[in-house]
């Protein structure tokens, strides 16, 4: 009889607990601190990771929660006062933590699993692939029927009048802009590093700047849609799916130029526990836990292994299905992570203007 996809993700989960059972487990009063981004995303990893790897070693778990401030890790790790174990960011700000030493270079012979497994490693160092997602426009059918079609209809503020949401960063809303403005998604960190690149972007942003809510939290935009306080938002793909399937919202995925990346576990530098810490990433980084995860979200596992263990109804769902990634954007994480800075201020100052 052949194994559905569910039933072996839920043996190989049994099988890699039963093996992680044998392991030294922390001594009483040890708490692994694991830092993820909060709202119906860290619910689901409680219950696809979380909560089975403390049933299989025995390693207390406290959780906490972040907005991607990167200034928070460095300021722990500046003042030795490091108390995030393990951490789940962004491809662009992995690469920029890892440059300034912030961050641990991962020992994957330690880790015990085959780098070649895994996408998104290339020019990362420092951290573990845990899924890829997409930055996205979405929008409520009930108060906006015939919706936006494409990212420059976000920019088209006669044809769609109304309050529209943005992630409160440079990342994806300069590249938007540009593609708004004519700029084919191939040519676009081309253009950006062009004299004149970013300032065409940030002309285009200035078309709908006084149009803008900006939200710095995942679970915002669900919210700013459900309360009709925007029209459109961007967001993250898993949260719009979310509100859909679990809160009945008849919210609609615009995937043109969607802005796809990977996110990564990491182990900020000076963690008390970076022994825990490994363990940690090996449970979570496996082929069971990160096909588990897909069962709650719709992200896409970054372990190739986890894609034979996943149900076949959740594909259609992944940033990484064949039909999204045609239309997407891929972060340039080298760009992101030389410009980052920079670009960072020059936002903030545009904000404030």
């Amino acid at each position: 009889m052949r194994m559905t996809s569910m039933n072996a993700g839920a043996l190989a989960v049994i099988g890699l607990a039963g093996m992680l059972a044998t392991a030294e487990t922390a001594f009483a009063g040890d708490q692994l601190t694991v830092t993820s981004s909060g709202g119906a995303y860290q619910e689901a990893q409680r219950k696809a990771i979380f909560e089975p790897f403390v049933k299989a070693t025995g390693i207390k778990l406290t959780e906490d929660e972040w907005s991607f401030e990167m200034a928070k890790i460095r300021a722990m790790v500046e003042t030795r006062t490091v108390n995030w174990d393990v951490v789940e960011p962004y491809g662009s700000m992995v690469f920029q933590m890892c440059e300034e030493g912030l961050i641990e270079t991962i020992d994957w012979k330690k880790l015990g699993l085959d780098r070649a497994k895994f996408m998104g490693t290339d020019g990362q160092e420092c951290g573990v692939p845990t899924q890829t997602n997409a930055t996205i426009l979405a929008y409520d059918k009930d108060k906006l029927p015939n919706g936006p079609k494409a990212i420059a209809d976000l920019f088209d503020t006669k044809k769609f009048a109304g309050k529209r949401g943005l992630w409160k960063s440079p990342v994806g809303n300069i590249e938007w802009a540009l593609i708004a403005d004519g700029v084919p998604i191939k040519d676009v960190y081309k253009v950006l590093s062009e004299p004149g690149g970013v300032d065409r972007a940030f002309k285009k942003l200035d078309t709908i700047k006084k149009d803008i809510v900006w939200w710095s939290a995942g679970a915002q935009p669900a919210q700013l849609l459900a309360d009709g306080q925007v029209i459109m938002t961007a967001a993250f793909n898993g949260r719009i799916y979310d509100a859909v399937k679990n809160s009945g919202k008849h919210f609609e995925i615009v995937w043109d130029a969607a802005v796809a990346g990977w996110s990564y576990w990491v182990i900020p530098k000076g963690s008390p526990r970076r022994g825990d810490a490994y363990k940690f990433i090996a449970f979570a980084a496996s082929p069971a836990a990160q096909a588990n995860l897909t069962h709650y979200f719709p992200y896409g596992p970054a372990n190739k292994d986890a894609m034979q263990l996943v149900d076949p109804a959740i594909l259609p769902h992944f940033a990484n299905s064949h039909d999204h990634l045609a239309l997407a954007l891929e972060v340039d994480i080298p760009f992101w992570a030389e410009k980052g800075d920079e670009l960072r201020q020059r936002f903030n100052a545009w904000l404030a203007q």
